[in-house]
């Protein structure tokens, strides 16, 4: 490392020359150090730590042209704009840009003119202009939101896979690539999916010391009144609270602007809406925002002071992000996530919806051959209902089962797609089985966060702030003294997980009421009781069994367990467990979702074949199968509500940002052209 530094003498005098910073974040300097000597380097930080500087910098002190690779148009554009404010000479190329403009942007690369050029990853997909970037290898390459490339990370994307190839080809030019999200198992999978040589592994800057976390039992009947409380003292504001649902945002916005200034946020909201909403809260016209946790909100508002979950996210990475909002100023700040059982039967009914049983793929896949078949074909013969079919075949497609040609003519892809589907849904479910955990878990809320992001240089387990570390400051929970039959029963517990006898919670339930006249939950609150008053220690551990992996947990008692003796009062707090479960089931919740979609009235309209029709040229022109643009569902969802802006589209499911800026404009187009 220290080499590295040494050969990078000028690093801190390009930082303030054309940065303005005198000093580096935690990180940076060690990876534009690395990154400029040409090495390659996965950094894992963050959102606001700094990542773009770590490949900006170490570009300027290599010279030549750095090749940043992004998903987000919008994320180009802000770069580029910032590069060329400091003097900087950059550019883009991407779907969003006219053609003339993508050629003149080539030509200043190819003729060494820029320092900066950001390309979309489809890019590499159009015929010869890997080869023309070969011919003049940039110095650099930066892989940006690099979990994209990997089947772990969180938004998986198809585009990323072919970059292994491009980046070999662009040689010896060193590559860094960087995420603000990526669990250790990511990590490996990034490195290996580009083919990074040896790379030095940063991941640092996970710990928040001013966000005290707490999670809080409660039936989807209690989270009203407790939303309540929490926010009734003044210093809870401004705050953001995330619903499940846009329903459920403006229900709950509306319910709060009777006392406190509040609004909606969601992307079923027109722009000037959505901008007047977050220019409010940022000025400070509103105390609470209520937002989607599906959509990104973009604000940077450094003095929220409470985030609040009222339901699950669907993993640890969306929610670090979501609560990472909190008390950017460094001031004290709360992170408060509300659930119950109830939310797992809806992210229950989202898997099942989205990743399909593989029989359910197999069934198409057995359709196919060698012959070509009109894949409207293909979904009459699977007998499968129109939503089924589109999330199976998209799957079999991104698992190499099925190929495809822009008309969307499909063949019999790989025989091993299966295994690799497998091993994605059971990664999709662990994550919503990690954040349940991480709901039970009897460890410190902050710690548990660093840990599972890989963050090898913290090495504290306390934060002193969660409701774990600090049950007495708790603002949402409610706790008791011990009943008389906890109080034996944390005992009874010291006595059985003595000195050098760790046992785990299953075992030890067992063991201790072998006829089950304790609860098993009860009885897992209680162990947690006990870690939280310092008396045991749980730990989480994994065995494999027939290739799955396995967790449990083992109790171990602390150096003050060991000291209680016979009469000693037991330091133990206790939180109030709630009432009855919700009942609905995630059967109920597919009924109804299907009996809803069999309602609608499929649209007759010429309008269909207008869109088909530019769908198709388009595949054509990006070489990808027809489907990738947008599926059948919608493609009639456009005919039938006929959008007449962005923001109209932006109302149909399936239809996100990154569609919009890619193809909002061609399909309005369309639309207008055939209603007039």
């Amino acid at each position: 490392m220290a080499d590295a530094i040494a050969k990078s003498p000028d690093l801190r005098q390009i930082l303030s020359r054309v940065f303005g910073h005198s000093t580096f974040r935690p990180s940076q300097e060690i990876v534009c150090s690395v990154i400029a000597a040409g090495r390659d380097v996965l950094v894992v930080m963050p959102t606001g730590s700094g990542k773009s500087l770590c490949y900006q910098l170490p570009a300027l002190a290599r010279g030549g042209t750095a090749l940043v690779i992004s998903p987000l148009i919008a994320l180009m554009e802000d770069q580029v704009a910032k590069l060329s404010a400091k003097d900087l000479r950059a550019d883009r190329i991407h779907s969003g840009r006219p053609r003339e403009a993508a050629q003149f942007a080539f030509r200043q690369f190819r003729e060494g003119h820029l320092q900066f050029l950001f390309v979309a990853p489809e890019r590499f997909r159009v015929p010869g202009f890997l080869r023309a970037l070969a011919h003049h290898p940039p110095s650099l390459i930066a892989v940006d939101e690099a979990h994209c490339i990997s089947q772990w990370g969180h938004d998986f994307r198809p585009d990323y896979r072919m970059l292994n190839e491009c980046i070999a080809s662009l040689r010896p030019a060193p590559v860094i690539a960087l995420t603000a999200t990526a669990t250790p198992a990511v990590q490996r999978d990034i490195a290996r999916q580009l083919g990074l040589h040896n790379p030095e592994r940063i991941v640092q800057g996970f710990r928040r010391e001013n966000i005290a976390i707490e999670v809080v039992d409660a039936p989807p009947s209690e989270r009203s009144p407790l939303l309540w409380s929490i926010l009734r003292e003044n210093q809870r504001c401004p705050a953001i609270i995330y619903a499940p649902s846009r329903r459920q945002a403006d229900e709950l916005a509306a319910e709060l602007a009777a006392r406190y200034r509040a609004a909606s946020y969601h992307a079923g909201l027109n722009a000037q809406r959505r901008q007047d909403v977050q220019k409010r809260f940022f000025e400070g016209d509103l105390e609470v925002v209520v937002a989607t946790v599906a959509f990104g909100m973009g604000i940077d508002k450094p003095d929220i002071r409470t985030v609040i979950h009222t339901a699950i996210p669907g993993s640890i990475e969306a929610y670090y992000q979501e609560i990472g909002r909190a008390g950017r100023d460094g001031e004290p700040s709360r992170a408060i996530l509300m659930h119950s059982y109830a939310d797992r039967h809806l992210h229950d009914f989202f898997f099942e919806r989205d990743y399909p049983a593989s029989t359910l793929i197999a069934s198409i896949y057995r359709l196919l051959g060698s012959e070509p078949l009109r894949k409207e074909e293909l979904r009459r013969r699977s007998h499968l209902t129109e939503d089924e079919f589109e999330t199976a075949f998209e799957k079999l497609w991104i698992h190499g089962g099925a190929v495809s040609d822009w008309e969307e003519n499909v063949v019999r892809g790989e025989a091993d797609w299966q295994s690799t589907y497998e091993m994605q849904r059971e990664h999709r479910r662990s994550q919503v089985e990690m954040m349940l955990r991480f709901t039970s878990s009897p460890q410190c809320r902050m710690s548990s966060l660093v840990r599972y992001f890989g963050d090898r240089t913290d090495k504290r387990t306390w934060c002193g702030l969660c409701d774990f570390c600090a049950p007495e400051s708790a603002i949402a929970q409610v706790f008791r003294p011990p009943e008389e039959w906890e109080e034996e029963a944390a005992r009874l517990v010291l006595q059985a997980v003595g000195p050098g006898r760790p046992k785990s919670t299953g075992k030890l339930h067992s063991e201790l009421y072998p006829r089950g006249n304790a609860e098993r939950d009860e009885f897992e609150e209680l162990l947690c009781a006990m870690a939280r008053a310092g008396l045991v220690e749980i730990s989480n551990e994994v065995f494999e069994k027939d290739g799955r992996q396995i967790p449990y947990r083992m109790v171990k008692p602390t150096a003050e367990g060991v000291s209680v003796r016979a009469g000693d009062a037991l330091p133990l707090l206790l939180r109030k467990l709630p009432g009855a479960k919700s009942k609905l089931g995630r059967k109920a919740l597919r009924s109804k979702a299907l009996a809803a979609r069999a309602e609608r009235k499929k649209p007759d309209d010429p309008l269909v074949a207008a869109l088909r029709s530019w769908r198709l040229a388009e595949a054509k022109r990006r070489s990808v199968p027809a489907f990738r643009i947008f599926s059948d569902r919608v493609l009639e969802d456009i005919a039938e509500s006929r959008p007449e802006s962005v923001d109209d589209l932006l109302l149909i499911r399936g239809i996100n940002l990154r569609f919009t800026e890619q193809f909002g404009l061609a399909v309005l187009k369309v639309v207008a052209n055939h209603v007039t």
